[in-house]
């Protein structure tokens, strides 16, 4: 029959399946069903075999789209390629491409928690904006535009750092896919962080410390307890906030005053000697008392115990108390300049750069530095103490500093 729109509208259905072939087109026809589905077909040989494929239903695919589609399968055909294959192989494809939320999992579970120590912060981004948005979406169909809407959308409600961080997490996911033959191209390509980033100099003076720590003393501040405690610890020692979260009992030699970060838990990987001042021992008992309302050592693991559980505090608690209490603690600044600000304050007070590097556990790139673990600990348990010291004078506490030789200002 001639094809026309008017005459497939006017097909009826029959009993039995049947077939109306196009005029003038070898292998082009439009099946109908006994309930009236009309589809598009293209019959035709293939290694000597009889084969049909359906091209697409009508009126979805409208008569002149069902004409292109099997002339691009006729000419498949003359290639010496089974069009019929090709489309299986097609939807199979397109069924197994992932969508954002399982490529999420993937890369979590491959990638990140392999690789990274803060993968729960990836997590936690990934769930809070990315599948929200696109969850449910192939991962393939994510475009550059949808990047930037997802990105403004994320600076709008007045979080464009977030923004930069979810731009360069999506970024390493999508990189991550193409590495792994899951995606061909990365939509993030070109695309520029959408906020400026601040230079991370912030250092509290004095006063501000001062000011910071006594609004701790406040019990109605809506800080929990271990928060605090947390927040004190980093300016005291002058680590990283996730090793002190990290901090456990087993790590800790009264005895000596040490405290041992395992190379799992140190962010270059290598074991880590922390000396314990008076001040950084006060807290640790504190942190006792809280978790085990009088007992000297608690049963569970942790020595910042979860309010929540009995695992670790969680590490964005400690930002986000940070965060959320700034006009109260009279100072704007993140965890991570409480440990800036310690290592400035004790360089200032005379400390060598060399002894704060140690006491940060900057990497080095020496081979003794692999092995000496024990280097330098009296030099920096003399700084943390005469950090302690000075911490005391500017909050004003009577806190013990034994042993604490006084050193002389910096030169210049």
């Amino acid at each position: 029959m001639k094809f026309t729109d008017a005459a497939i509208r006017a097909l009826k259905p029959r009993e039995e399946r049947y077939i109306e072939w196009g005029e003038g087109s070898p292998g082009f026809g439009l099946r109908v069903s006994p309930q009236g589905r009309k589809s598009w077909v293209f019959m035709y040989r293939f290694d000597g075999k009889a084969r049909m494929m359906t091209l697409g239903t009508f009126p979805a695919m409208t008569l002149s789209a069902a004409r292109k589609a099997y002339a691009t399968a006729f000419e498949t055909v003359e290639q010496g390629e089974d069009p019929g294959a090709s489309a299986v192989q097609k939807k199979k494809e397109e069924r197994e491409s992932p969508t954002i939320a399982q490529l999420a999992d993937d890369y979590i579970e491959r990638w990140a928690k392999i690789r990274k120590r803060s993968w729960t912060a990836d997590r936690r981004a990934l769930d809070y904006d990315v599948i929200p948005a696109w969850g449910k979406r192939k991962a393939k169909e994510i475009t550059r535009r949808d990047v930037l809407d997802l990105l403004d959308d994320i600076a709008n409600r007045g979080a464009p750092i977030q923004a930069n961080r979810t731009l360069a997490l999506i970024s390493r996911m999508f990189n991550w896919a193409i590495e792994r033959a899951i995606l061909d191209v990365n939509p993030c390509f070109r695309v520029k962080a959408p906020a400026p980033e601040k230079k991370k100099d912030r250092v509290l003076s004095a006063d501000e410390i001062k000011t910071f720590w006594r609004a701790f003393q406040d019990e109605s501040l809506p800080v929990k307890p271990v928060v605090r405690l947390i927040i004190q610890m980093i300016l005291i020692t002058a680590q990283r906030k996730g090793e002190v979260v990290l901090m456990r009992w087993a790590d800790i030699d009264r005895a000596e005053k040490i405290w041992t970060i395992p190379a799992e838990v140190a962010k270059n990987g290598r074991v880590h000697r922390v000396p314990l001042s008076d001040l950084a021992l006060s807290l640790i008992d504190q942190a006792a008392e809280i978790v085990s309302k009088g007992e000297t050592r608690p049963l569970n693991e942790y020595v910042f115990k979860s309010p929540r559980g009995e695992g670790p505090c969680d590490p964005a608690a400690i930002a986000r108390a940070v965060a959320r209490n700034q006009a109260v603690l009279g100072a704007d600044f993140t965890p991570h300049d409480l440990r800036r600000t310690a290592a400035t304050h004790m360089t200032g007070m005379g400390v060598p750069r060399l002894t704060v590097s140690k006491i940060l556990n900057h990497t080095e790139q020496e081979v003794t530095a692999i092995y000496d673990r024990y280097a330098y600990d009296s030099e920096k348990r003399q700084a943390l103490e005469s950090w302690a010291a000075r911490l005391s004078e500017i909050v004003g506490d009577d806190v013990p500093a034994s042993n604490v030789v006084p050193l002389r200002p910096a030169a210049g």
